[in-house]
């Protein structure tokens, strides 16, 4: 199987790619195309990732990993796909001080170090069955799926620009609205089509199902109050005046270990393989 040779590449020119990532990650945009400020901030973090990957490819590990050139030869053509056509590809490097072989290589230390840091994570102590359950119990507030009420709304908006939408007159309109509403909850849905200002009217007034802190406070405090089928007074916010139905309400569960397992091992397996990874570029510092 043919692999690449270990990276040569000057640090001036591998630097220039970490630079190019930076802008790119941080700001959506070249390193040409910023000001100073931004231009100085990605700067720093390219500095930080190009020492970081120089650390770990000084590594042992790393003299000893092997990346595929199919693997590399994918890499390149995932970039270069991003460009209409092989003339841009290369004017965009060269603006980026950058040329076919440093992008190359840059991406070579980059498989690399990515290989090598998969590697060290994988050294962690594996997760048991006990490890599994005591995390559960820990942490039970995570396994615990909210309360949930489905909801409608109507809302007449407060806009003193038009003479409908006027405190006092909005407020007469809902006050309306709700008279028609009392005692005929099954009315809700085409009153929002009719009256409503949200966009949710298109929709009957459909709010989905709302968990708790969604809405506006007012609106929060009084659909968790309502009882399945009533429909609220009327609320006020800052965008205007209000009515809810509470169609349905689905309680809160606790999810059991057994449900939750799979999640738990993923979540104790990743803190560990970074925890072991920290650790081992801690070493690798002292040793440098």
């Amino acid at each position: 199987m043919n692999a690449c040779p270990p990276p040569s590449t000057p640090p001036r020119a591998e630097y220039r790619y970490h630079l190019l990532r930076a802008a790119s990650e941080r700001f959506q945009t070249a390193p040409g195309a910023l000001d100073a400020d931004r231009l100085a901030q990605a700067e720093r973090q390219a500095r930080q990732t190009f020492d970081l990957e120089s650390l770990v490819l000084s590594s042992p590990e790393a003299r000893d990993t092997l990346i595929p050139e199919a693997r590399l030869d994918e890499a390149v053509l995932a970039i270069r796909q991003r460009y209409p056509d092989e003339d841009s590809f290369l004017a965009d490097l060269t603006t980026n001080g950058l040329d076919a072989v440093t992008l190359r290589q840059s991406l070579q230390r980059e498989l690399v170090f990515d290989a090598v840091m998969a590697q060290v994570g994988a050294r962690a102590e594996p997760v048991s069955e006990l490890d599994e359950q005591l995390f559960h119990e820990l942490h039970r507030e995570r396994f615990i799926t909210p309360e949930l009420r489905t909801a409608r709304h109507i809302l007449i908006t407060v806009n003193d620009d038009f003479a409908e939408n006027r405190r006092e007159v909005a407020l007469a309109r809902i006050d309306a609205v709700a008279a028609q509403l009392k005692g005929q909850a099954q009315r809700f849905g085409a009153l929002a089509r009719q009256c409503s200002e949200c966009p949710t009217a298109t929709q009957d007034g459909s709010l989905g199902a709302v968990p708790r802190g969604q809405l506006y406070p007012a609106l929060d405090s009084a659909l968790f109050a309502l009882a399945e089928g009533e429909i609220s007074d009327v609320l006020e916010s800052e965008i205007g005046f209000h009515l809810l139905l509470c169609e349905r309400i689905e309680a809160g569960a606790e999810v059991g270990f057994e449900q939750a397992r799979a999640k738990i091992h993923a979540v104790i397996v990743a803190r560990r393989r970074l925890d072991r990874q920290k650790a081992w570029l801690a070493e690798l510092r002292q040793a440098t």
